[in-house]
């Protein structure tokens, strides 16, 4: 019986491991990036975050992964990351592209400043992570490129225009590059969230004081960013619904080129692809 036991132990560790993958994840301090971290480390994936928040991303070493500091906008960053990685591990099986801000306010309002800033983080870094990571799976003829959009990626609104347009961006970018690293065996996914309980809409309100003083588009800095009793702030979703969509991509043989999910995400796709574009002018100016 002893030996029975000790086999099935050992062979279930073994069956454990056959899917273990190296994953590194931008953005990991909070939010999404954070419940991923965690969720992952806890499914037995070898986890690698990364953050410009040092103090706030620690959390990593003490719960069985490892903590990176990463500012997306420094090469020199992301270099010594995927070192450090490919010297440790030996390979990067996933890359889950998160890192990202919202600068929210009228498209006039907002400085060119602020706008590449935006750029410089949601779709510069993202660039900045993929091609560090696309010759090591190249070589692996393996690997999945996870990149976090939003349902504003197929949608659109006051107040987000330039934080949507990275986004827009990022899905146009990411649909280039599967079919150009399709011959590698390597996926590239699109993960489109709804309204989700992070940090996210902290960061845009401090925008929306920034501009919205004495701006000609007032009448539309109010809900449902700014109203923390808005529906949109009492109706989020929780990250773990992210975290979960991430790793059923990445253990996914074929998995899809988009993943929509959390609150308002499905509804919004649906409604844009349903109306013509003033329709949904008219509807999103009504419900602003």
């Amino acid at each position: 019986m002893k030996i029975l036991l000790t086999l099935i132990t050992v062979s279930s560790l073994l069956f454990s491991n056959v899917n273990q993958k190296v994953v590194l994840i931008t953005g990991t301090a909070l939010g999404i990036g954070k419940s991923t971290a965690l969720h992952l480390i806890e499914k037995g994936h070898i986890v690698y975050g990364g953050d410009i928040l040092i103090e706030e991303n620690l959390y990593l070493n003490e719960s069985g992964g490892y903590a990176l500091e990463m500012d997306v906008t420094k090469q020199e960053h992301i270099d010594a990351a995927i070192s450090k990685i490919i010297e440790e591990q030996g390979r990067i099986d996933v890359l889950v592209n998160n890192a990202g801000l919202g600068v929210y306010g009228a498209i006039e309002d907002v400085s060119i400043e602020d706008a590449k800033y935006q750029y410089d983080v949601n779709l510069f870094g993202v660039a900045r992570a993929t091609k560090a990571v696309l010759p090591y799976m190249r070589e692996q003829k393996s690997g999945t490129i996870i990149n976090i959009s939003s349902v504003l990626g197929e949608t659109y609104g006051p107040i987000a225009g330039w934080y949507l347009s990275t986004k827009h961006a990022l899905e146009g970018w990411s649909d280039a590059l599967r079919v150009e690293l399709k011959e590698f065996d390597i996926d590239v996914v699109i993960v489109q969230p709804g309204a989700i309980n992070t940090n996210f809409f902290n960061v845009t309100k401090s925008y929306i004081k920034k501009y919205e003083k004495d701006s000609p588009y007032a009448h539309l800095y109010g809900e449902p960013v700014t109203d923390s009793e808005s529906s949109v702030l009492s109706n989020q979703s929780d990250p773990i619904v992210i975290a979960k969509v991430i790793e059923k991509a990445m253990n996914a043989r074929n998995p899809k080129t988009r993943y929509a999910a959390g609150a308002y995400s499905k509804a919004g796709k649906f409604l844009r692809r349903i109306m013509t574009d003033k329709m949904f002018d008219r509807f999103i100016l009504f419900i602003n």
